[in-house]
This record gives structure tokens, sequence and C-alpha cells, in this order.
């Protein structure tokens, strides 16, 4: 990555990128190893090498619909990648159902973040797991997006295409879990199962 590629924001990257395709190689620079990460945690190594690979080829292909007034192209990058991981999820439950029984990261320590290593000396991964497991993948997106990758309200609504109220309200009954990630005291549930239970077809 040049110098001068380095001043220059997401979005003026992505505009220019439409007559200089090079352009947009340090948006993968900049952002691939934080979306790797966040695949794999979700997914497993192997499923996220696939994950950023697919992430970037569809950004690049749907460059010329990115609003440039939005200088910072991470919430959009990560929609992507948050709508692929959504089809692996049957995927990803066994992950966490599986850490959740056993105890044990099918993940290298070397990806492990702060906020994980952090639950994990508390001894609270496999509860932690579980309760993922057991949430909707709405709520389990906006939750991850918050809590491990530090995204605002407003950029995890960018990201997903929802309203700030909706990530409000799949957060409210999460607030266990989230106190888990971010290490805090593990509290009472304020939920129960039946809270996220699908509404019958109709």
């Amino acid at each position: 990555m040049s110098a001068e590629t380095v001043e220059i924001d997401d979005g003026e990257l992505i505009r220019r990128s439409a007559h200089d395709p090079e352009q947009f190689a340090a948006l993968f620079d900049r952002y691939a190893r934080q979306i790797h990460l966040y695949a794999a945690r979700r997914l497993g190594t192997q499923a996220a090498d696939d994950i950023v690979a697919e992430t970037f080829l569809a950004a690049f292909r749907r460059r010329g619909t990115y609003d440039p007034s939005f200088a910072l192209a991470r919430p959009w990058l990560y929609g992507i990648a948050t709508t692929l991981i959504a089809r692996h999820r049957r995927q990803e439950e066994r992950l966490l159902r599986a850490l959740s029984r056993t105890g044990v990261d099918p993940l290298p320590e070397e990806l492990a973040d702060a906020v994980t290593r952090r639950v994990m000396a508390q001894g609270r991964e496999r509860e932690l797991a579980g309760a993922l497991a057991s949430l909707p993948r709405g709520h389990r997106d906006v939750l991850l997006l918050v809590a491990w990758e530090d995204m605002s309200y407003e950029e995890v609504a960018r990201a997903l295409d929802i309203s700030v109220g909706t990530v409000r309200s799949r957060l409210h009954p999460s607030h266990f879990i989230d106190r888990i990630l971010r290490g805090g005291r593990a509290e009472q549930p304020p939920w129960t199962c039946r809270t996220f239970r699908r509404p019958a077809a109709t």
C-alpha cells in the first residue's frame, strides 16, 4: 500500500476503483485480517478463508453501488461477510454446541482475541457457547458485531441493513451474553427459551 493510499479514506478508494480497479486492493490490506478473525471465530479457520475471498469478490463487484460519502467501508464489508456466514448457520451452531459440551476451542490459540481470552480465563467459554448457539441468527449477528467487533449501533445497522431500533431490540435479550463477552460478571439471563421461539408458520 503506497503512502498516498494510506491517506485516502475508504469511500474515496472505492470511488477511484471504478476507473482504477487496483485501488480496491487497499481495502483488502486494511480489513482482510479483521474479517478473517471474525469469520474464524464463527465458522473455523478453513471456512474463514473462503468467507474472506468471497467477501472481497462480492464487494468488488458491488463497488459501483457503494455511497462514497461513507468514509469507512468496514460496516459494509462486515455486512457482506455476515450474509455469507449466514449460509453456514448450521456449521456455526455445531461448532458452538461442540464447544459448549467439551470446552475445547476448535480454533488455534493465536486466533483468540483479547475478549475471548478473557472469557476463557473466567471459565465461561462453555457457558457462552451454549448461550450463543441458542440465539436466533439475527440476534447473534448483532451481538457479535457489537461485542467482538466493537461496532456502534449505527455501524451495525448499516452492516445488516436494519434500523438502529432493531439493533437495540435484538441486543436487549442478549444482555447476559454481552456481559460475559465484555468480561463483566454473569447474571441471571433476563429471558427464557420462549423468548426466542420462532413464530408458528402461517
